[in-house]
């Protein structure tokens, strides 16, 4: 079963990922996942996208192409994947297409507010990295952690005005590929404002 999942930074898509890829035993492959691991295994993509990130540029699609190409390759994504964060543009989604065959493209959708209110909402201790939702997953006491007693702080690319520029990029990028895949019949819309366990129940009635 061979997945791409589309959605909004705090759509839920990296939550409803991992329930994926311990029920259906397929790896998620998220693109930020594997520039990590080319660069941390030194491959040769790996070594091009490091000086790539340093010098503040974007990473050109054939280079991404070329890693996704690559993870496709191996032996657990042969029973299928869950791909997030590819294909980012009409360029990569044409590319996969002569890759892969993708069974289902899901959508996640989510309100402006809902995603507003997900992503301003968290916190985060600095130290451990630990991090608390003031809605759905506050500290025992109001801002400081659990366990070391610190601060917590909120991040700067949660602040709204990051978020809201964040969603603008994404709407721009993403758009097409949604037009992309609809006109193809592979678009599946799904409601991501209920709780993880709801969405991914839904989501289980979709790919049965």
């Amino acid at each position: 079963m061979n997945l791409i999942f589309l959605g909004p930074p705090g759509a839920g898509k990296g939550t409803i990922a991992a329930m994926v890829k311990e029920a259906y035993q397929i790896p998620h492959i998220s693109t930020g996942d594997l520039f990590r691991a080319n660069i941390k295994n030194e491959t040769e993509l790996g070594k091009r996208v490091k000086a790539i990130l340093a010098s503040g540029d974007l990473v050109p699609d054939e280079v991404t192409i070329k890693m996704v190409d690559n993870r496709l390759g191996e032996d657990d994504a042969k029973n299928g994947y869950i791909l997030d964060g590819f294909p980012r543009t009409i360029a990569q989604a044409d590319a996969l297409k002569e890759m892969s065959k993708v069974d289902y493209v899901i959508n996640f959708v989510l309100e402006r507010e809902d995603i507003l209110k997900r992503l301003s909402g968290r916190r985060v201790c600095k130290s451990t990295g630990r991090t608390y939702h003031i809605l759905y997953n506050p500290p025992k006491v109001e801002g400081i952690d659990d366990e070391t007693g610190e601060p917590l702080i909120q991040r700067d690319d949660d602040k709204e005005e990051a978020i809201l520029n964040r969603l603008e990029v994404y709407d721009k990028s993403t758009a097409p590929l949604i037009d992309y895949y609809k006109e193809r019949g592979l678009l599946i819309d799904l409601d991501a404002s209920k709780s993880p366990e709801e969405v991914f129940a839904e989501l289980k009635n979709i790919l049965k």
